[in-house]
């Protein structure tokens, strides 16, 4: 088995046209073995768009595993690589990654980025989260995505955080009514007045699959708990109160700017 995927690396290696990286980058994520982690990673800066989709594709079936590589990724200065590298951590859906996504969805300056950030952000393993974290770390991903959904100008992206929004109710204890019944309404509202045709159906379709989720019993969930140490949970929770802290250093509570701002200050210190 080491050999085989031994000859797959070497293949990405020796590509000599993008047709065969492509092919290369696709066998070897295929193979799903985790020793394919940092090629993969690799190939999201080979500047060829079919290998880096066919990287992210693999290292998303990897999953956990590949989530400590990405984020060290994001700390790197080759900006597409890093796009690639969060549309991964997007699709992968590992809390570590939450607090990059609320940032990124709320404020990069590419629409693709943006557009995976957000789906990401309603499709996160909630079911992997404490209890005590769970309310703070939902509550922020509502407030992003209700921003996305009235601020973001381009229609693929707010299309992204209807879907975003429809994953989040649904993962929502049903106690939370309040939030519900703001998704709802952002939902409704989308549903009349978006600009954009395609939008407006998602919305409509939003609104009746949660519905129809509602009306059904919890189902118990029988995805494999939560991988992550006491030491991961830290983190996690030191970055939400970190971000908490300085949304009110910039902007007042409640203002939907602050996460531009935010991410603006988060980007800066990241360059140097």
């Amino acid at each position: 088995m080491a050999d085989h995927l031994s000859s797959l690396i070497r293949a990405v290696e020796a590509a000599d046209s993008s047709s065969r990286l492509l092919e290369a980058v696709q066998n070897l994520a295929a193979a799903r073995q985790a020793g394919a982690i940092p090629t993969l990673i690799a190939a999201l800066s080979y500047n060829n768009p079919g290998a880096a989709v066919a990287a992210v594709d693999g290292l998303i079936l990897l999953g956990e595993p590949a989530v400590p590589a990405l984020l060290e990724q994001l700390d790197r200065h080759n900006y597409t690589a890093r796009a690639w590298a969060i549309r991964a951590l997007a699709g992968i859906g590992d809390p570590r990654g939450l607090v990059t996504l609320l940032g990124v969805a709320t404020a990069d300056f590419a629409l693709s980025v943006r557009r995976a950030a957000a789906r990401g952000l309603g499709m996160m393993k909630w079911h992997w989260f404490p209890e005590d974290l769970l309310e703070i770390a939902q509550e922020e991903a509502l407030e992003a995505l209700l921003f996305v959904a009235q601020q973001d100008d381009e229609w693929v992206v707010r299309y992204s955080a209807v879907v975003g929004l429809q994953a989040l109710a649904n993962a929502i204890a049903p106690s939370y009514t309040e939030w519900r019944s703001q998704i709802q309404a952002q939902l409704e509202q989308m549903l009349n007045n978006d600009s954009s045709w395609a939008v407006r159906a998602r919305a409509g379709m939003a609104q009746q699959q949660i519905h129809s989720e509602t009306a059904k019993q919890s189902p118990e969930i029988t995805e494999q708990p939560s991988p992550l140490s006491a030491t991961d949970w830290q983190m996690i929770l030191d970055k939400l109160y970190e971000r908490k802290g300085q949304e009110r250093l910039l902007l007042a509570e409640g203002d939907p700017r602050r996460y531009r701002e935010l991410a603006g200050s988060i980007a800066h210190h990241t360059e140097e």
